[in-house]
């Protein structure tokens, strides 16, 4: 079960970094490799996106809810496994 878990947090992880690099690379919404990406991973970015939007400053035109997300989710799997092991 530790394995499936640490598998898929790495997907995760995996397709955010890809999101990130993608962004730079190809400018149009309509690619279906872009859309598979973005629709795999807003749903876990958004909420992070609506963190920073209610901090009291301005992040400018970078978006870090990648980080945050890539932060959380290994916060969470050190706490999942220091309480499964």
């Amino acid at each position: 079960m530790l394995k499936a878990l640490d598998l898929f947090i790495y997907i995760i992880n995996i397709l955010i970094i890809g999101r990130i690099i993608l962004s730079f690379i190809i400018r149009d919404l309509r690619n279906p490799l872009l859309r598979f990406v973005y629709n795999l991973t807003e749903p876990l970015l958004a909420p992070f996106r609506e963190l920073l939007n209610k901090l009291p400053f301005s992040t400018g035109m970078f978006d870090f809810s990648p980080i945050l997300a890539i932060l959380f989710l290994d916060i969470l799997r050190s706490i999942v496994f220091n309480i499964l092991v």
